[in-house]
């Protein structure tokens, strides 16, 4: 968005399979030609060929062949081996950067809110405690990923989302629906999403600020530094608000830095993140304690590296030969993959803000490390490797073994899960065949290993239709609030069994140049699902676990006009998505209250659209000859191009379940939000005005807390090289 009016570099087209799931342009360090990035995805892009300097139109005669080269060549995770946006076989949603800059939403929280199969359940606004969850499941059974490092909390999925970085920060997000596994671990029960931060090769300074409503304030910078074969990025920023609402005051703060080494055939990447925020809780976990307060921090850090070899044989292959089937080279490719990670968070919660009565005081700790790899054969292409995740926490009220005396934390507890993968791809040039088997031992649990198998089919009868079938078995280990929890309004079960489910899903898809479209059903059995329930009015909540299916439906499309017309429009990018969702509890207790498990949306409507207001083009200087309008004035003083649009986006949503006011259950209501963004962007700045819930309607979706009404913010970001110095 920032590019200086330049010569356009040549444009590099990718033509290797990325060794990285997450990361497939994060390395390249230049321009790539990326074209439809994902069919799946729900948000209001501004075109991707449309850059602000000029515009490039793809001639009628040529949109096939380009839209099949981008997806033979764009990388998606939806495997262990990475596999293009072509073959692979299963649905990955894409928020790409465009998206993320066009999109009226306040925090990164938000953002996922476009996607059609995620709900997003906030306790107040910013995002500042957020549970997502996928498929009508719930947030603890969702994988949430930093450059593809886990940072899932143990303790409790409510903290999963503190993310250490800001939306400025993101390259894209992916999200991929379902049971994953054998791919990211067992905790991928229902899903994974992975954010894929910015990696910019140049020398940069990045200066962002908003403000707004209910005294909100936010301030953020971040530096880029390229040297040689290392590159460096460190970003922070920090904010606070008095709320939308009683109690939900908040401030905090984050701090992120990734740095990466590329030689050939080798890649280290690091990354460390630091967050910190306190907020009134309002009645987050009970509408008995209204003046609930909390503050959390996390700490995370990784190193990941790739070593790779292939030969030149198999790389001229893959140049020529795209399309067709890979797997007849008897040359093989190998890349050999490790990580170790580190996650820290630690927790305080007053039941009653400012006494100590129901305090609580958490740390937790998560060790891991990954090592595995892929190779080509005349099979196909064969994925291994091995996880060991080892977590620890240290509490005044979770744990199963008591402290020594005299120790701050009283109690504690730790498990060790190691796991072992393997997978098979069989690419043809119509069929994509991935079938993969994961091994697991917890410590939790006993010393056994228990098997997780899942297979992705996907069928091109022609080269923009796709059909896809899979099935795959999941598991999540019950968190630590799950097992201990007690307070005057909770109270946890330490007898508790992972969740396990099974998943189907069954699907088609259709990509043409400027459209496309995909629609999906899925089942998920799921046997032992654990939730907070009440059983009588005047209980209290309890874990316990139950049989529970969900059956869905999924249908969204998107249109870029542009393209599709092959001429620029006022109206630049439309999309639209609907979920449904049918649950079956077949358990014979009956329950009062549910928190989490069986309050899920029952419908899920989206809809979004981008147009523009005014655009401008560089001119040039034409002696003597007379210019109108603003064309003359742009030449006079030489203004940079700009583009001034609109981007709307709506949402209703039915949820089925309610919350208790006054002792009764009061049921949830269907509501309808609409937000808009108003946005100024040039080459080195940006301008925008946006507004949350345009209409100020006030409604409730997680428990009693009641949401923000109309939210408007402003703000400014600008960008200044320094140099023009590039990796080499």
């Amino acid at each position: 968005m920032y590019n200086k009016h330049q010569d356009r570099p040549a444009v590099f087209t990718w033509r290797q399979f990325s060794n990285k799931g997450y990361s497939a342009f994060a390395s390249l360090h230049r321009q790539v030609r990326i074209g439809i990035l994902s069919a799946a995805t729900l948000a209001v892009a501004a075109q991707a060929h449309a850059r602000l300097n000029d515009s490039v139109v793809v001639p009628a005669d040529e949109k096939e062949t380009i839209d099949e080269k981008d997806l033979a060549e764009v990388t998606v995770s939806g495997t262990m081996a990475p596999l293009t946006q072509l073959q692979s076989a299963r649905i990955v949603s894409v928020l790409s950067r465009q998206d993320i800059e066009q999109a009226a939403v306040q925090s990164i929280n938000d953002l996922f809110k476009l996607v059609t199969g995620v709900d997003v359940r906030q306790r107040g606004g910013f995002g500042i405690q957020t549970d997502i969850s996928i498929d009508g499941g719930t947030f603890d059974q969702v994988t949430l990923l930093l450059n593809g490092i886990d940072i899932g909390n143990p303790q409790t999925g409510h903290l999963s989302a503190d993310f250490p970085v800001s939306i400025g920060d993101i390259e894209r997000i992916e999200v991929l629906e379902g049971a994953a596994s054998r791919v990211y671990g067992g905790q991928s029960f229902g899903g994974a999403i992975n954010i894929v931060t910015r990696h910019e090769a140049d020398h940069s300074i990045e200066l962002a600020a908003k403000g707004g409503s209910f005294g909100t304030a936010e301030g953020e910078a971040r530096f880029s530094l390229t040297t040689g074969k290392f590159s460096n990025r460190i970003s922070g920023g920090g904010g606070r608000s008095d709320g939308g609402t009683q109690n939900s005051s908040w401030g905090k703060g984050q701090l992120y830095y990734q740095g990466d080494y590329e030689d050939d055939g080798l890649r280290l990447d690091w990354q460390f993140g630091f967050s910190k925020k306190s907020y009134g809780a309002n009645t987050f976990y009970s509408a008995s304690y209204p003046d609930q307060y909390e503050r959390n921090q996390r700490l995370m850090a990784s190193v990941d590296a790739e070593y790779k070899v292939w030969s030149e044989e198999r790389r001229e292959k893959n140049k020529s030969n795209y399309m067709k089937d890979e797997t007849n080279s008897n040359s093989s490719r190998f890349t050999l993959h490790s990580s170790l990670f580190w996650n820290r968070s630690n927790d305080n919660f007053e039941l009653i803000h400012g006494q100590t009565f129901g305090e609580n005081f958490h740390r937790s700790d998560v060790f891991g490390i990954k090592a595995g790899g892929h190779f080509d054969w005349v099979a196909g292409r064969t994925a291994v490797s091995a996880i060991m995740r080892h977590e620890n926490i240290l509490s005044t009220n979770l744990g199963c073994n008591r402290r020594p005396e005299g120790s701050f934390y009283t109690w504690s507890d730790n498990r060790t899960t190691t796991s072992f993968s393997v997978e098979h791809n069989i690419l043809l040039r119509h069929w994509t065949i991935s079938a993969g088997l994961m091994a697991s031992m917890t410590s939790a649990i006993d010393h056994r290993f228990r098997l997780y198998p899942g297979i992705d089919i996907a069928w091109r009868p022609a080269s923009r239709w796709k059909l896809l079938f899979s099935y795959n078995k999941g598991f999540r280990l019950p968190t630590f609030t799950e097992l201990y929890y007690k307070s005057p309004t909770h109270e946890g079960n330490r007898s508790l069994k992972p969740e396990h489910n099974h998943t189907f899903s069954l699907g088609g898809q259709y990509v043409a140049p400027g459209l496309s479209a995909s629609i999906r059903g899925f089942y998920h059995h799921g046997t032992q699902m654990i939730d907070w329930v009440m059983y009588a009015p005047d209980d209290i909540f309890h874990t316990a676990s139950f049989r529970l299916d969900n059956l869905g439906l999924q249908v969204q499309g998107k249109a870029s006009f542009a393209q599709l017309l092959g001429h620029d429009t006022w109206v630049q990018t439309a999309s639209i998505g609907y979920t449904y969702i049918h649950q079956d509890k077949h358990d014979a207790e009956g329950v009062w209250k549910s928190n989490y498990a069986m309050e899920y949306l029952r419908h899920k409507f989206v809809a979004s659209l981008t147009h523009r207001i005014i655009k401008s083009k560089r001119v040039k200087r034409l002696k003597g000859e007379k210019e109108k309008g603003c064309a003359k004035l742009f030449q006079f003083f030489n203004v940079s191009p700009f583009q001034l649009s609109m981007t709307w986006d709506f949402r209703w949503q039915q949820r089925i379940g309610s919350y208790v006011s006054g002792g009764e259950l009061i049921p949830y209501h269907p509501y309808a939000i609409l937000d808009a963004k108003l946005m100024w962007d040039a080459p080195r700045y940006q301008l925008y005005v946006q507004a949350s819930n345009l209409t100020n309607h006030r409604y409730r979706d997680l428990g009693s807390v009641p949401q923000p009404g109309l939210w408007v913010m402003a703000g400014a970001k600008v960008k200044m090289e320094i140099g023009n110095r590039k990796r080499r």
